[in-house]
Formats: structure tokens, C-alpha cells, sequence
């Protein structure tokens, strides 16, 4: 890791966490040459995931699609960008684990995941951090035909 201060391109790592439920972690590290220390963070990035779209098209997981879509559904509520960060590394773990055993049948070395996995993810995670937003996110997710299944599902939150 180069030093931000000298870009001597060595560093050492003083000490390793885990933070944010042990999603991310974080490294101090120190200059081997002007001895300044520093922090880096390092968070798991989903790579080698195909989403099968619900018209059985298939395209690469995008994380900036999961995050534009939480973002939506989020607008103007109370959450921080340290809570929305976390809540999108639970939905990613949780994205990883379903692509594991959803792709048990193995097509070669990509795994792949519905975009109704994902969207069942996203309810459950949005359901315990903001009832407004879960339910803005299940009225396009589930595209209620009438005003009667949009009231059984305010029901549930309820």
C-alpha cells in the first residue's frame, strides 16, 4: 500500500480489525520509509455473479443497481450512510450465500441468482431497518395489482 504522505510504495500492517459486524476490516498500517501510519479498509466486492432476470435474460451483478434501488426506497427517511453501508454488506453476504447454494448445478465457474432472491433479500433486510421503505420497495418489487394486497401487506408491518 503506497504512503500517502511520501508514496513510498511499502507499508506494514501494525494491526488488523474487524468492523461493522465483521464486514469490513480495518488495517493500520505504517510507512516503511518516513514511518507515518495510516488506515485502510477493505470490504468484500462481488465478483463472477450473474443475476437471471425475470424475463430469463442474464447479466452481471451490479451493485450500484442494488444501491440505486435502496436509495429509492430510502429517500428522505432516517438512515445514516454508516447504517446504509451495512445494510448493503448484509444484503450482499446474504446474495452470496443464496448464489452458493442456488448454483449448486454449476454452469461452469459463474454463479448465478434470480432477481427474485435478491428482491426477497432486500424485503427482509428493509423490513427490519425501515417500514416505510420496505414498503415502497415492496409496491414496485411485487407490483400489487389492486389497493387490497397493498393493504394485506401494510397489515404485516403492523
Amino acid at each position: 500500500m503506497r504512503c500517502p504522505v511520501c508514496q513510498h510504495p511499502d507499508s506494514r500492517v501494525v494491526d488488523s480489525r474487524l468492523v461493522e459486524d465483521g464486514i469490513v476490516i480495518r488495517r493500520r498500517r505504517e510507512c516503511e520509509k518516513c514511518e507515518f501510519r495510516f488506515s485502510t479498509y477493505e470490504e468484500v466486492e462481488i465478483l463472477d455473479l450473474s443475476v437471471i432476470k425475470r424475463d430469463g435474460r442474464r447479466q452481471p451483478y451490479s451493485r450500484e443497481k442494488l444501491e440505486e434501488g435502496l436509495r429509492k426506497s430510502l429517500e428522505k427517511r432516517p438512515i445514516g450512510s454508516d447504517d446504509f453501508k451495512r445494510l448493503i454488506s448484509r444484503i450482499e453476504r446474504d446474495i452470496q450465500l443464496k448464489s452458493k447454494s442456488a448454483s449448486a448445478q454449476a454452469n461452469g465457474s459463474r454463479r448465478e441468482v434470480p432477481t427474485s432472491k435478491i428482491g426477497d433479500i432486500v424485503i427482509k433486510h428493509l423490513r427490519k431497518v425501515d417500514p416505510v421503505a420496505y414498503i415502497r420497495f415492496a409496491s414496485v418489487y411485487k407490483s400489487f395489482d389492486d389497493i387490497d394486497s397493498f393493504k394485506k401487506e401494510l397489515k404485516k408491518i403492523s
